[in-house]
This record gives C-alpha cells, structure tokens and sequence, in this order.
C-alpha cells in the first residue's frame, strides 16, 4: 500500500510468504428470490476508505466500520446507499462520493456525508464498471459502448463522449494523469481487449497486445502507475503493461496454475499482487520478482464460488464471494 513504511511492508510481505494468518468469515448474505429465473447469488463489490468498507450487496451500497481491535468490522452497516432498481455491477468510492453503474443501466452518485445524490440514465444496457477521478466519470456496458460523463457543476450528468468499442466492457480504469483510460472488452468483437482511449477526443490511442484468443475477456483492469497497469480475466492470465516499452506485449505475466478464469487483481503498488479466481473462491498471491504465486488460499467449500473482487491493507485482505466475505488476517505471528 503506497506510503506504508518500509520495515512494516517488509513484515507483512514476510507474513504473506510464509502463510501464516488467520481466516475468518466476516458476514453472510442469501438473496431473496425475486422472480421465476433470478440469480440465486449475488456478484458483490467492494472498496475501502480509512475506517470502512464499503460492499455492494443487491441494489445497495453499505458502509461497514472496521473494528479497531483488528477483529474484523461490524455486522450491522453504518449507512446504506440506494437507488439502482437492478444489482450494483460496479462501484468506485473517490473524494466522498460513491459513484455505481448498475443493471438497470443507470448511474448513481452519492456523497458519502450528506443527502447529496443524483441518478441518470448512461447505457442501454448493464452498466458493467464505472470509474471516477478529476470531475469526470467513465463506464463501460455490456451495449458495447463506453461513455465519459462530467461531474462539474451544472453539467452533472452530460455525455462528453460515447467510443464504440464493438464490443462488451467488462472493465475499465482511468489514467492518473486524467489523459486516458482503458477498457476491457469481451474480446469477441475485435482483435484486442485491452484499449486506451484519449479522453479529450475519445479517439482510440493503442491496443495493447497482439496474440489474444477470441474469448479472452479482460474481467478487471489497475493503474500502477500512469504508464504500468496490470489485466486479468478469462484467458487465466495476469499480464503487466509498461506502456513506455511496449504496447504490443506485456513486460511480465503469470498463469494461473488450475487454467481458472480471474476475475479481480490488486496490487500494494510494490512487490505483491493479489488475485481472485472464478472456481471455489481461491485467493493466490504472488511476488512480481517470482514466475510462482506465493500463496493461495480456498476461502469456498463446498460450494464452489467465483471472487468478484478483493481488497487489502498492510494487515488484511478481503475477499467477497457470491455468499459471503472473507477476510485474511496477516498479523497473526
């Protein structure tokens, strides 16, 4: 995690390496069936701010405190956002605001303290990830478009521009320089999945990589860096972009040894990566300096469950499943 102190980074990547924590289920949820043919499992997501965690269950967003004794958080939610009529596809929690795209095609804004909140209409389909930074928003749809959405005053809500990726999105993140912001695409339609657009024209401005397997769907997308991201997605592969050496094949990437499709990454912005997979909620970690994961772990048994998405700090990691989140608890000695 950027600006952790070096001896503290040190000591949890040791605690990571060697396997030694604890795990623990931190809340279970069921969903209630609300039609004939309605999923039975929920496709939960998640973010961390300081002292919460914020995880999308059904149409809502709830804000759980962190205990402070290390114990996990709280079981009953301190705020509750709503206002999709569908599941939350996708959230991002930046500056106090809370901004979803969900399966009613619709974008939710919220400002975390207050009665602030706005929704409109973005794509005609789901709204499968959404990202936010500088007063503008970007998301992507299963209507094979992505869209740039301003959020400065008296324009909230305005369609800067619309790309036509000819394809799903999957996944998409903003640049930090606020220049660019790639997508994620089924890889169905078009030759590349990964592509990096310009956000004052909404041209295309590269495809990244040239040998990929129609199919091969780009799940989730994270900026390191301006010029480092990595990718993940059905294909089992974590790939590591530096877009100053080469755009036409990545620097580094690992396979995922049980050839399982990945559905999230993270990284703590030095050595470690952390990535979930789409069978029996296996967690691996894995030292950018090793072509070997370091560590894994089955947080679903007997039911097998995909890991729609994880997140961690210098001494836990969280891992929500279709039924329930975990955590990993690296401060065990």
């Amino acid at each position: 995690a950027a600006g952790v102190p070096v001896k503290e980074r040190v000591k949890v990547s040791q605690n990571w390496r060697h396997g030694r924590c604890r795990r623990e289920i931190l809340l279970k949820w069921k969903r209630k069936q609300v039609a004939p043919f309605s999923s039975a499992f929920l496709m939960p997501w998640m973010e961390l701010d300081g002292e919460y965690l914020y995880l999308s269950q059904a149409e809502n967003i709830e804000a759980y405190r962190l205990c402070p004794d290390s114990t996990g958080l709280q079981r009953h939610p301190q705020a509750i956002f709503s206002g999709h009529q569908e599941d939350v596809c996708r959230f991002v929690l930046v500056n106090s605001h809370v901004v979803s795209g969900g399966g009613d095609g619709n974008i939710v804004i919220h400002k975390i303290h207050g009665s602030y909140s706005v929704k409109f209409s973005a794509h005609e389909q789901e709204v499968n990830c959404v990202d936010f930074q500088g007063g503008l928003i970007v998301s992507g749809s299963r209507d094979r478009t992505a869209k740039v959405w301003s959020l400065s005053a008296g324009r909230v809500g305005q369609c800067l521009h619309t790309v036509q990726t000819e394809d799903r999105v999957w996944s998409i993140a903003m640049s930090p320089l606020l220049s660019s912001f790639v997508t994620g695409t089924a890889c169905c339609g078009h030759t590349s999945p990964l592509r990096i657009w310009d956000f004052e024209s909404g041209q295309l401005l590269t495809c990244l990589g040239t040998d990929f397997h129609r199919g091969a769907g780009v799940l989730d997308v994270f900026y390191e860096t301006p010029s480092l991201l990595l990718s993940c997605g059905y294909d089992t592969y974590i790939r590591y972009w530096d877009i100053r050496t080469s755009t036409r094949k990545c620097v580094q990437e690992w396979e995922e040894p049980h050839d399982s499709a990945l559905y999230c990454i993270r990284s703590d912005g030095n050595h470690m990566i952390a990535s979930g997979s789409s069978y029996y909620g296996v967690v691996r970690l894995w030292d950018k300096r090793q072509t070997r994961c370091l560590q894994s772990f089955h947080l679903s048994s007997p039911t097998s469950s995909p890991v729609y998405c994880l997140r961690f700090s210098t001494t836990h990691l969280y891992a929500a499943l279709a039924s329930a989140l975990h955590v990993l608890d690296f401060t065990t000695p």
